[in-house]
């Protein structure tokens, strides 16, 4: 009989009860013991390594003890995964079907001990995969209702939820008017009347005491009363309720709530936001612009990258450079970042808004309701391309962390809570680091940035240079000489000898370059440059490392 060896996975998105003696893991684990022991007979056997990811959301993949979980499978230790349910494994079917496919290379499958599927049958796969497709349609149907009643409520002016500006509180689905914070909120448009820009308004404010607003969360926990910053001035100063409206993405209803500051004040103030908005950009083309990120880079040393600039033709290119480079400047062997600034920014701020949007609310949020769970997707959805916004979703970055092939963002607890409208106490502090792929590409003198997944496409040329390839491969057999194909194909003897190794590439790589999947370095010149090996398994790791 074949042994079975079988390795328990367990897992609790909360760390609430973990520190007890018999935790939800231990009951997880306990269960998937006795399941393992009534298999005996056909060969299941117990490893003794525990895989338990405590407090850690199944909405990703990156989890400590699941990662070594599945490093063990790939090295053959592990042939069967059970779990208690199959959501400790994977809330996502995209994950699912991750999971799935690396399970089968290496020849293992899981089994969950309380719902009957075996992903070692082919049935079992096709039941879960079908589930999990509606599971997720559910949750896609559901949330595009609850956005549809909001858009229909906020229509009509109802307030629907969300934190409470300063100035209001709260009386069913509408506002009424806390005078005590209403006169903060009048103070500080009397200040930018008065001095016309927001850094003036927040150095006054901090010298007059003003405050924003005290909120208590639903487990007793205090937060704000801060003095104002610039980002909450001018969230503050353009927020349409002041005015008695109710915003919904781009559009403004009228509110049944009272307004705080005359319509027509409102409206001169932004008014005078956007011209003074329009200064800045031209100042920007000017190349008076700030770099966004700095003293939140480090390269894989811990060295910092510092804000840089050259000045060529009149133009200026900005650039975030290793501090070592700087301070080394003239001295060779000297190894570093040297990265175009705009570019690096622009690629930073996708990747923050991409995180954001692929975030489950269920996971990003501790306490997560049909409602706040529209609520947030409707502000992550607010987040749109441009130099604002751009500079907004920079603004949330605490640190990043650059290595080669890789960047490690993390975000500010407070800063994220405030740009998404949410008491910083609900949200989930796993979400707030991720990790995407990083790469730099040289072209001529331009340095071209990779950040998050690189959208590859179809190489035609290199396509149809394997096609001749084969083709002259074919010849060859058949009994032509290279002088022979050379001459009926108007080429050079030389340059079928270089292209015809492509013949021999493996059927995996062939079949990846068909599908655009290849990795981005991988282009005609450089396999002619570079003959990959003969073998098929040595062709496949040289080309991965690329």
């Amino acid at each position: 009989m074949k042994k079975i060896r079988c390795a328990i996975y367990t897992r609790k998105s909360s760390e609430e009860g973990l520190e007890q003696d018999f935790n939800s893991l231990d009951a997880q684990r306990e269960a998937c013991a006795s399941y393992i022991a009534s298999q005996k007979h056909e060969g299941w056997t117990l490893l003794p390594n525990h895989y338990d990811d405590g407090g850690i959301s199944g909405g990703h993949l990156e989890r400590p003890a699941l990662q070594q979980l599945l490093s063990d499978v790939d090295d053959g230790a592990v042939d069967q995964i059970v779990v208690y349910k199959i959501d400790r494994l994977t809330r996502s079917l995209a994950d699912f079907a991750r999971l799935v496919d690396r399970l089968e290379t290496a020849g293992a499958s899981f089994v969950s001990v309380t719902q009957s599927f075996n992903t070692a049958t082919s049935m079992g796969r096709l039941t879960l995969n079908v589930l999990l497709s509606f599971a997720q349609f559910e949750r896609e149907v559901t949330a595009e209702r609850i956005r549809d009643k909001i858009a229909a409520s906020k229509q009509k002016g109802l307030w629907m939820g969300g934190s409470i500006p300063l100035g209001y509180d709260i009386a069913g689905r509408t506002l009424t008017i806390n005078e005590g914070e209403a006169e903060t909120v009048r103070t500080l448009f009397d200040l930018y009347e008065k001095h016309g820009t927001v850094r003036a308004v927040v150095a006054e404010a901090e010298q007059l005491g003003l405050r924003s607003k005290v909120r208590t969360s639903p487990n007793g926990r205090t937060t704000g009363g801060r003095l104002f910053d610039r980002g909450h001035v001018n969230y503050l100063l353009t927020n349409p309720v002041y005015a008695g409206k109710i915003r919904h993405k781009s559009k403004i209803h009228n509110g049944l709530h009272p307004a705080i500051i005359e319509p027509d004040r409102w409206q001169a103030v932004q008014a005078s936001l956007m011209a003074q908005a329009s200064r800045c950009r031209r100042n920007q083309r000017d190349g008076s612009r700030v770099s966004l990120l700095a003293g939140k880079l480090r390269d894989e040393t811990g060295d910092r990258l510092t804000p840089s600039h050259t000045n060529k033709h009149g133009q200026r290119y900005r650039y975030y450079v290793s501090h070592r480079l700087i301070r080394h400047s003239g001295e060779a062997h000297q190894d570093g970042w040297r990265l175009p600034a705009r570019q690096l920014e622009d690629r930073i701020a996708n990747a923050v808004l991409d995180h954001l949007k692929g975030e489950a609310a269920s996971d990003l949020l501790l306490e997560a309701t049909a409602d706040n769970i529209a609520k947030l997707q409707e502000m992550i959805e607010a987040m749109k391309e441009g130099d604002q916004n751009r500079s907004h979703l920079l603004s949330l970055i605490n640190e990043i962390r650059l290595e080669p092939g890789s960047a490690s963002i993390t975000l500010d607890l407070q800063k994220t809570g405030k740009a998404l409208n949410v008491d910083p106490a609900l949200i989930n502090l796993n979400h707030l680091q991720f990790s995407c792929h990083f790469q730099t590409r040289k072209r001529g003198v331009e340095t071209r940035l990779i950040l998050g997944q690189a959208n590859q496409s179809v190489d035609p040329l290199l396509i149809r240079n394997i096609a001749r390839a084969h083709h002259w491969y074919e010849a060859i057999k058949s009994g032509l000489s290279y002088e022979e194909i050379a001459r009926r194909g108007q080429v050079s003897k030389h340059r079928i000898m270089q292209t015809i190794h492509l013949a021999f590439l493996s059927p995996q790589i062939v079949k990846a370059i068909l599908q655009g999947n290849q990795p981005t370095d991988l282009t005609t010149k450089k396999l002619l440059r570079n003959p990959p090996p003969s073998c098929w398994k040595a062709q496949i790791q040289q080309l991965s490392a690329l």
